[in-house]
């Protein structure tokens, strides 16, 4: 390809990104958000960035790429900007739940920018933290008690394992014990919502899942994804859409739901 013909590339890519940075966002809303920072492979600056990226999830159960932009995982001022941004363009309604690993400054922003708006904490993020302040001969054990918390039937089931995984660690590893305690409230906010959509709100997965480019119908976690045609290009490049369970979106699941209860309930309507 010639100089020139790479040059009206990046050209037209350039337009369309700073089309899409502008867009309207006054009808948008989105239920649930996910934040996190992707670091780059290929950078010519020396020092350390990344990007960071938002993706929501709408009230049909379709995820969207929300906004991005440079910054550091860590700067709330980052983060906030990104934010306010947003909010400048239309984006008015709250999230109900967003969803980040623990260490982000966004965290700080989001409680500014949207007071209301509930958290939770990536359990894949809280694992490895966890797992880090534990001699390598007891992480084996610690995960597969870590996995009886987020992989309960119901929240009343993992807050009874959560209360044996701090019951069973903390005379002999009070800092990993101390670590899982101090979140727990965000580390099981999944469960208040619906059972369909657990698998989806208990990680930043669906921003992992943007390190690579995956071809159209490739599944994520057992579901169809289609590309979206409004984001092709720069954003098609970028991310994949997917949508979530939506037949039953308004329904609250109660604590002492779970997950059997609703496919029993399910196969009973076929």
């Amino acid at each position: 390809m010639s100089a020139s013909a790479i040059g009206r590339l990046k050209d037209g890519w350039l337009d369309e990104h700073t089309a899409w940075q502008r867009r309207d966002l006054s009808a948008k809303r989105y239920v649930y958000i996910w934040a996190d920072g992707i670091h780059l492979q290929a950078r010519l600056e020396d020092e350390k960035q990344c990007i960071l990226v938002l993706i929501g999830a709408t009230p049909e159960g379709r995820k969207e790429l929300v906004g991005f932009t440079d910054g550091a995982r860590e700067s709330a001022q980052d983060w906030r900007d990104l934010l306010l941004d947003l909010k400048r363009r239309g984006l008015d309604v709250p999230p109900r739940l967003t969803i980040a690993d623990g260490a982000l400054g966004f965290w700080k922003a989001a409680g500014e920018v949207w007071p209301k708006t509930r958290e939770q904490r990536c359990w894949v993020h809280k694992t490895a933290n966890v797992l880090a302040k534990l001699p390598k001969s007891q992480q084996p054990k610690a995960k597969r008690a870590l996995q009886e918390i987020w992989m309960a039937e119901t929240k009343a089931a993992a807050e009874l394992a959560f209360d044996a995984f701090i019951e069973s660690y903390t005379p002999k590893y009070e800092k990993a014990a101390d670590c899982l305690s101090k979140d727990r409230d965000t580390l099981l906010a999944f469960y208040d919502f619906p059972a369909e959509h657990w698998k989806h709100l208990r990680t930043t997965n669906p921003i992992e899942s943007l390190r690579y480019r995956a071809p159209p119908h490739d599944p994520i976690e057992g579901m169809p994804v289609q590309q979206d045609g409004a984001r092709d290009g720069l954003q098609a490049a970028r991310g994949r859409a997917e949508k979530l369970a939506s037949s039953r979106w308004p329904q609250p699941v109660a604590k002492t739901r779970s997950r059997c209860d609703i496919q029993q309930r399910d196969r009973g309507h076929r």
